[in-house]
């Protein structure tokens, strides 16, 4: 048998390393655009020693591969140590390039420190001339490098051109024309939803982290819903009454500190995992943990505290899972919170595109993105959270953001303030169904008349066989009669509700929570007491939609939300919101609005209209005072008397126990027996 010479295949050597080179930098490329197709475990080593240059080195690495590929030598080692030295070359001095702006890893620092400290600003030219020799080595001239320079640098003028036009043409394609109502006020604009951009493990060198990473996948943008016909005497005031809020920018450089220091905290306790993702809000940023195979959640959820000390945090939140994905999301406070206005809701695409009959605009969650509710589906909504963590502001501005989208004949208020001066700002609004509530006394009155207003709709739609309001609003629409409104009934402090009269307040509002979404009745809760004696288990089992804010202690959290989490929030605006069909709280940093803008929508709608009070809720309240003043005429008072007679003595105390009524209930019902003799005035006999 003849054999076969040792040089029948010269070029076998430059082929399976220009293969092995080829395969290694596709992985890098894939692992960096999409990390779930592989361990990204290369990548992050490439990354934390180039820094920036990391890409410029897989394309260095691709380059080589091809050459080797395509224009094969006998002599192997050596055009392959040529190769090698250039693309080191090549990387390193870019890498040094970008270390003067903090962005050329651990050895761009390296060479950049010692260059620069040894020859100055001379190191630039040194750096150039560097990757000029490398490029050569690579065997691409000067000149070749300048003309594709050139070209690069047309086909990326003609593409931004490109992408420019595309985005004209489509925003005026998808921007709604505003409709023309004869005596109204001109529409208010709104901003055409925007299409995120692709989510990425982590943002590249020099890229500012302004945008949250994980993405809202949107294939078809909706137009914003045309503003329906109003009569002719009401117009919408205009959104650019509320301002713009400035957004602050979180740097990349801390995000990416704050991401090593985790990752070494919980190395350090043996914990295997890794950040993936950094989603910046507007208070907090989300850090989002995969662990590591066999690694258990509860190894890391042990370690809150300890995270919170290695990155000087007052406080950290973890969700372990994040919904929708197998990681572990830490919330970190940012070292600047922005502020979230009623505006950058009410203006973002997520509002528009909900389809509700009452939105809500609440706030953004950790990722930036807008949260939006629907009260009509809620149907109810109870909110609690300690004095000053912004139980108050959220009432504002949910109130501003239905006078912003609802006209008196669509949507009525009854509010009840027992503390003055929080919502008797939009005392005169024609929305109003009776002037803002602060007298304790008349509170009971003001619940009747709502639970009385829900059984005379009741026995309206059962008369013409209807089930709820909109089928009841089309049957008048359909006679030409005017539409019924809705109305939501807002109480600003429940505990000091609770205290005057807890039996008939809670009577009140569980009959109200329980029967009257049907009829378009909805119920907007706020408490900063949330104790079992004034969120009694009768009115959670009827809220399942509830916002807390920030409180004192776990207990107060596990009353509210029925679970930890709230007393570790921040304060001035930072919630957890559970809505209607959510298994877990969401953090959301709620909206704000300045007395100024509601000072604006008060004042425009006081001169569209005086206010028209509905007069039954005046004589509901008349009722109510004429009974205080006449407690004989307290269908307590029979029992009060048998309860004097059983016991053979009374106090003021004794009737609050026995009959679970409120202190100036009992003393108007102590007044009254001692009034009509059977109570012995000096001993209570």
């Amino acid at each position: 048998m003849v054999q076969r010479p040792a040089t029948a295949h010269p070029h076998r050597a430059s082929r399976i390393t220009g293969m092995l080179l080829l395969l290694g930098s596709l992985y890098l490329a894939f692992t960096g655009i999409d990390p779930t197709l592989g361990p990204s475990g290369p990548l992050d080593t490439l990354k934390t020693v180039a820094g920036g240059a990391a890409v410029p080195a897989v394309l260095v690495l691709l380059v080589i591969a091809l050459l080797l590929l395509l224009r094969p030598t006998r002599s192997t080692g050596g055009r392959v140590l040529r190769l090698g030295f250039g693309a080191v070359l090549v990387v390193g001095s870019t890498a040094g390039l970008l270390a003067a702006f903090s962005a050329g890893g651990v050895a761009g620092r390296v060479l950049w420190v010692a260059l620069a400290g040894a020859i100055g600003l001379g190191a630039l030219p040194i750096l150039i001339g560097a990757i000029v020799v490398g490029f050569l080595l690579l065997g691409i001239p000067p000149r070749t490098l300048l003309r594709g320079a050139r070209r690069a640098a047309r086909a990326l003028a003609a593409a931004a051109f490109w992408l420019v036009g595309s985005l004209i043409w489509l925003r005026r394609k998808t921007t709604p024309q505003p409709p023309v109502v004869t005596g109204q006020a001109p529409a208010t604009l709104r901003k055409p939803a925007k299409v995120r951009p692709a989510s990425v493990p982590l943002p590249t060198a020099k890229q500012e982290v302004t945008q949250p990473m994980l993405p809202v996948i949107q294939t078809h943008v909706d137009e914003p819903p045309q503003t329906p016909q109003r009569p002719e005497d009401w117009a919408l005031p205009p959104i650019t009454m509320l301002q713009l809020s400035k957004q602050v920018e979180v740097s990349e450089v801390d995000a990416r500190q704050r991401a090593k220091v985790i990752e070494d905290t919980l190395k350090s306790f043996g914990v295997d995992a890794h950040v993936r993702e950094i989603n910046p809000g507007p208070t907090v940023t989300q850090f989002a943990l995969e662990p590591g195979v066999g690694t258990k959640v509860a190894r890391i959820t042990s370690l809150q505290n300890d995270l919170a000390l290695a990155l000087a945090a007052p406080s950290i939140r973890i969700e372990a899972p994040v919904p929708g994905q197998s990681r572990v999301g830490l919330e970190i406070p940012n070292a600047q919170a922005s502020s979230v206005l009623l505006r950058d809701v009410m203006d973002s695409g997520a509002f528009h595109n909900t389809k509700g009959k009452l939105k809500l605009a609440l706030g953004r969650d950790v990722t930036g993105r807008a949260v939006v509710g629907d009260l009509a589906r809620m149907p109810h909504l109870l909110i609690a959270g300690a004095t000053g963590a912004g139980k108050s502001v959220c009432l504002n501005s949910i109130i501003a953001g239905l006078l912003f989208q609802h006209t008196p004949d669509e949507l009525r208020f009854l509010m009840v303030d027992p503390k003055m001066v929080e919502l008797k700002t939009f005392d005169g609004v024609p929305h109003l169904v009776w002037p803002v509530v602060t007298e304790m006394d008349k509170v009971v009155g003001v619940l009747k008349y709502a639970v009385g207003e829900m059984e005379r709709r009741y026995k309206e739609f059962s008369e013409l066989g209807i089930r709820n309001l909109d089928g009841y609003n089309r049957k008048l629409e359909a006679e030409g009669k005017p539409k019924l409104a809705r109305m939501v009934v807002i109480i600003d402090e429940l505990a000091d509700l609770m205290m005057a009269a807890p039996e008939e307040v809670e009577a009140s509002i569980c009959r109200l929570a329980q029967m009257a979404r049907a009829v378009g009745i909805h119920l907007i809760l706020a408490t900063q007491r949330p104790s079992v004696d004034v969120v009694t288990g009768l009115i959670k089992a009827n809220f399942p939609s509830r916002i807390a804010f920030a409180v004192s202690s776990q207990i107060d959290s596990r009353v509210i939300l029925d679970m930890p989490g709230a007393e570790r929030l921040l304060g001035r605006g930072d919630m957890l919101f559970v809505g209607p069909d959510s298994i877990k709280p969401s953090r959301v940093q709620g909206t704000f609005v300045a007395d100024e803008e509601i000072d604006a929508v008060v004042n425009h709608w006081k001169t569209m209209q005086p206010a028209a009070y509905d007069q039954e809720v005046g004589r509901m309240l008349d009722a109510e005072t004429r009974k205080a003043e006449n407690p004989d005429e307290d269908p307590l008072f029979k029992q009060a008397l048998a309860l004097a007679e059983t016991h053979g003595r009374l106090s003021t105390s004794l009737l609050q126990r026995k009959l679970r009524i409120g202190y100036n209930r009992a003393a108007r019902l102590m007044d009254a027996l001692k009034a009509s003799g059977e109570l012995d005035t000096e001993l209570g006999d």
